[in-house]
C-alpha cells in the first residue's frame, strides 16, 4: 500500500552532477522524510537516478547554490526543512539530531557543525576561511557560531519569511544573518564530515572560491534589520559530538 501521509520532515538536497553519491546519501534518509532532490542542470544522470531511488525531483534551471537551495524550500510541504549537500560529505542519517531542536521547540535554525572524519576531508584553507567567516559573523549579529555549515534545519513556514534573495553562494550565509536579525534561537550540534565524492564546485575550483567570497561580503554588507528585544546573543551548542562555513 502506498503511504500517503504527508512527510514529517522535508530535505533539500541541492544536486550538480552527483550520479556517484546518491545512492549512499537517499538511502541514508531517515524513514518517513522525504528527500527532495533539486537538480540545477545535471548532465549525468543525476535526476533518473534520484527519482529511480525514490527521490522527489525538482528542477532548477538557473544556476546557483541558493537557487537550488531556495527551488527546494518552495517545493517542501513539510513544517520542518532540513538542508544537507548531496555529495555524501555529510551523513543525512544524522538528521534527526540536527532537526531534533527544530521539532521539540527548543531552537529555531540549527546548523550541523562540521568534525571532519579524516584530514582530507575539509582543506585547510577552507577551515581557516570559515574561522574567518565565523569571526565576521559573530561582529554583525553577535552569534558565537563555529561553523556555517550547510547541514541545518528549520521550519518552513518561518524560512519563507526571512524572504531570503541571494541565490549563489551567499544563501546559506543570509539564512543565518537574517534569523539573527529577526531574533531567533540558533543552534549548532555537532556532525561527521567526510570526504566529499568528486569535486566541489565553490572551494574546488578558483573562480568558485572567489564568487564565494564576493557573495557573502555582499550578505555580510546588507543593514541589520530590527532585532526584537531579549534575542539571543549566542548559539547554544546542543552536542559534543564528533568539526566549520565554504564548501
Amino acid at each position: 500500500m502506498i503511504n500517503t501521509s504527508p512527510p514529517s520532515v522535508d530535505v533539500v538536497l541541492p544536486c550538480l552532477d552527483e550520479a556517484e553519491a546518491l545512492p549512499w546519501v537517499l538511502e541514508r534518509i531517515p524513514p518517513g522524510w522525504r528527500a527532495i532532490v533539486v537538480d540545477n542542470g545535471s548532465t549525468d544522470g543525476s535526476p533518473g537516478i534520484a527519482r529511480e531511488l525514490g527521490a522527489r525531483v525538482v528542477h532548477e534551471p538557473r544556476r546557483g547554490f541558493g537557487a537550488a537551495c531556495h527551488a527546494g524550500l518552495t517545493a517542501a510541504t513539510a513544517d520542518v526543512v532540513c538542508f544537507c549537500d548531496c555529495d555524501a560529505s555529510l551523513d543525512p542519517a544524522l538528521l534527526p539530531s540536527v532537526a531534533g531542536p527544530v521539532l521539540d521547540g527548543v531552537a529555531d535554525l540549527v546548523l550541523g557543525r562540521r568534525r571532519p572524519t579524516t584530514l582530507g576531508a575539509w582543506p585547510l584553507h577552507a577551515r581557516f576561511a570559515n574561522l574567518e567567516l565565523a569571526r565576521l559573523v559573530r561582529r554583525r549579529t553577535g552569534l558565537r557560531l563555529h561553523d556555517l555549515g550547510p547541514m541545518r534545519a528549520a521550519r518552513r513556514e518561518a524560512l519563507l519569511a526571512l524572504d531570503l534573495t541571494d541565490r549563489r553562494s551567499g544563501y546559506p550565509l543570509q539564512m543565518v544573518v537574517r534569523a539573527a536579525d529577526a531574533g531567533w534561537r540558533v543552534a549548532e550540534t555537532d556532525v561527521s564530515y567526510r570526504p566529499r565524492t568528486g569535486r566541489s564546485k565553490v572551494t574546488g575550483t578558483w573562480r568558485g572560491a572567489w564568487q564565494a567570497v564576493r557573495d557573502m561580503r555582499a550578505v555580510l554588507a546588507e543593514p541589520p534589520a530590527a532585532t526584537p528585544a531579549g534575542a539571543p546573543a549566542t548559539a547554544p551548542d546542543l552536542g559534543a559530538g564528533i568539526a566549520g562555513g565554504l564548501r
